[in-house]
């Protein structure tokens, strides 16, 4: 029996072993950003830039096998449960993963990568020669990947993070390089059966789970700090933050991405862009804005300091810069909303950072609402044009 997706409509919408494994990289999202508002130094910084690739990754990579296979087979479903639970013991040892836990970290993350890759190599055996030696080729880079993340893993600080950020630079030049391997060659292009719609629907639903940890890590915050009417005014800056953020994503950049991922001829090269390398800033960006909103919850009335500011206006700018991109790959239109939005913040971080924090989240909240009004009412004026 054929663990492969039928083409039918249904199997094209997200199924719900798919969204309760979604909820594993909430928790993987809450321990990062947690980690991030406890400590946020250069050094921090740094080290959870290459566990947000980590995790954009394996979760995306995950999103692609799905959109393959056929979720109500036991065996997939199996495979799904798997893989959530390596991702919670992942989760679990991701704060500590530049500290006691580097190894169990890599050795869980290398396992999940080599697991699901081998999963496909049996369910497209002797169904299609082409997908199946793509993921051959797909294999074996990622046991390629899999020796430095070892490696990574036995080695001090300053080594992993070297080795690590080699192993991410072999998975993200993957797709780019076709797969090459010597004696293989290139993996040919459109090989796989890519739904655009499902990939579409599935970012899309990662996105509201990433906006949904934003406000959650907002609300808890407020709660231990709103004693003041200052607070209250910061909090309902941060929420609007976050609405706008849904706002500029999926009233009009998710809808094109998703019509262009379904009508391309070349969906699989599509995808890539639009899905695997286009969504990586919208989350990061909604990762940083969480954490920015932290300090600007717990310390409203004190002066920022670059770092600060980065965090408060650097996550709605990667925001803007993922959608941006988007937009402009769905279209082939750049927005100048966006450009214009991402210029203010850009000034606002090199220019004036030593505000008061809550001047700096107003500035982001004020942004992202220029932003939002100035597309909404091109929209309005272009459509009134052609109609």
């Amino acid at each position: 029996m054929s663990l492969i997706r039928g083409k039918s409509a249904k199997q094209t919408k997200a199924s719900f072993p798919e969204l309760f494994f979604d909820l594993v990289f909430v928790f993987a999202l809450i321990q990062l950003s947690y980690t991030l508002v406890e400590d946020f130094t250069s050094t921090t910084l740094a080290e959870s830039i290459l566990l947000i690739l980590a995790i954009w990754w394996l979760w995306v990579h995950t999103t692609w096998i799905t959109n393959l296979l056929d979720t109500n087979k036991e065996a997939v479903r199996l495979l799904l449960f798997a893989l959530m639970f390596g991702g919670i013991l992942l989760a679990i040892a991701l704060p500590e993963a530049f500290k006691d836990q580097g190894l169990a970290f890599a050795a869980l993350y290398c396992a999940m990568q080599i697991l699901r890759s081998v999963f496909m190599l049996y369910a497209f055996r002797g169904v299609n020669r082409a997908s199946y030696l793509t993921f051959v080729r797909i294999t074996v880079w990622v046991i390629a990947s899999s020796v430095f993340w070892i490696i990574g893993g036995f080695a001090s600080i300053e080594m992993r993070v070297a080795f690590w950020a080699v192993a991410l630079l072999i998975e993200y030049v993957s797709p780019l390089a076709r797969y090459w391997v010597p004696g293989m060659g290139r993996s040919p292009r459109e090989t796989l059966d890519i739904s655009g719609e499902h990939m579409a629907e599935r970012c899309a639903l990662f996105v509201i789970l990433c906006l949904g940890e934003a406000i959650l890590t907002t609300g808890r915050t407020a709660a231990e700090y709103m004693q003041s009417s200052l607070s209250v005014m910061v909090f309902c800056s941060a929420f609007l933050t976050t609405g706008f953020m849904w706002w500029i994503y999926f009233h009009h950049g998710q809808q094109k991405a998703a019509d262009k991922a379904e009508s391309t001829t070349a969906p699989e090269t599509v995808a890539h862009g639009l899905f695997t390398y286009g969504h990586l800033p919208i989350v990061a960006g909604i990762i940083l804005t969480a954490v920015g909103e932290d300090f600007s919850l717990s310390r409203p009335e004190e002066h920022s300091s670059l770092k600060t500011a980065l965090a408060i206006l650097g996550g709605p700018a990667l925001f803007l810069i993922g959608n941006a991109w988007l937009k402009f790959t769905a279209a082939r239109t750049l927005p100048l909303s966006h450009i214009a939005g991402l210029a203010i913040l850009l000034a606002t971080i090199v220019l004036l950072p030593w505000q008061q924090n809550v001047t700096i989240q107003m500035v982001s909240t004020v942004t992202l609402l220029l932003v939002a009004l100035w597309e909404y009412i091109a929209l309005r004026k272009a459509n009134a044009t052609t109609a």
